[in-house]
């Protein structure tokens, strides 16, 4: 099996070290930074710089930002060979599934969709770890026309690196699903550590801080071009938050005990429900 990986920054390069430690696959890696192409090198990442092995190649992961990916496509569409089964690491589907796969059916390889459900709040190479994806579920938006054999191969190359779960969708349902579980978390996260209370918070805070700040510190480039991908779903879950946060404040500054405790009591039952929805 050889698998080529574009783009080496957290998730491709995680992908890579993956591969490296768990399977016998060759791995070619390729990043316009050269910094980041020697690092991978040297720390035995990749096994060579991809070349004009594209035809070779059972699984391309474009570990890139949508629209680069896109772009990518349209570049080495023609020199992809036809078993080869190509796949992103994407925030945003929609986009990506829609300007890739016309090239995929255009030049006969296919293409399925993919989002590592895994990360941190770190970001670059540097960063990367082969055990990055241990126990993680992995989304597949594979076109109506995708042989499911090929999805199947793909899952079972992935599940090697450590993904335990395959969640199946279309690139609709998951941008929508994804503005909430993730996007809406980034948003919510950069707007609460802009208090600024937030400067004196030593000493005065401890698991609830941590937790709710964790995701300010993100990649601003590539989570704006995600949130505009995205925007209708994301901005329909950041108004019903605020509407939701102006129920508490209006019910707060009344000095209504009664009313605040009833929405208090209907953010516990959601959260012992979803708890419920996790464990079938």
């Amino acid at each position: 099996m050889k698998i080529a990986v574009i783009g080496l920054g957290l998730i491709g390069g995680s992908i890579a070290k993956g591969f490296k430690k768990y399977t016998d696959y060759g791995i070619l890696g390729y990043d316009t930074d050269e910094t980041v192409m020697k690092k991978a090198l040297e720390s035995g990442a990749i096994d060579r710089t991809l070349g004009d092995e594209l035809a070779e190649c059972d699984i391309v992961v474009l570990g890139l930002y949508p629209e680069t990916a896109i772009n990518v496509m349209k570049k080495y569409a023609p020199i992809i060979g036809k078993n080869t089964v190509v796949t992103d690491c994407g925030g945003v589907k929609e986009k990506v599934c829609r300007g890739i796969f016309p090239i995929a059916r255009e030049y006969g390889f296919t293409f399925i969709g993919a989002h590592p459900m895994a990360g941190i709040e770190q970001f670059g190479f540097d960063w990367s770890n082969a055990d990055m994806f241990k126990g993680a579920s992995l989304i597949l938006t594979p076109f109506d026309e995708t042989p499911d054999e090929k999805t199947l191969f793909l899952w079972n190359a992935f599940s090697k690196i450590g993904f335990s779960r395959l969640q199946m969708s279309t690139p609709e349902e998951h941008d929508k699903i994804i503005a909430y579980t993730s996007q809406l978390a980034h948003v919510v996260s950069s707007s609460y550590i802009k208090s600024p209370t937030a400067m004196n918070h030593t000493g005065f805070s401890a698991g609830s801080f941590r937790d709710m700040t964790r995701v300010a510190r993100l990649n601003e480039d590539m989570w704006t071009e995600l949130f505009l991908e995205n925007a209708g779903n994301l901005t329909n879950e950041i108004d019903f938050v605020v509407d939701k946060m102006q129920e508490f404040s209006d019910a707060i500054k009344a000095r209504d005990a009664e009313t605040l405790r009833k929405l208090l009591k209907e953010g516990r039952e959601k959260k012992e429900l979803s708890e419920k929805c996790d464990m079938q």
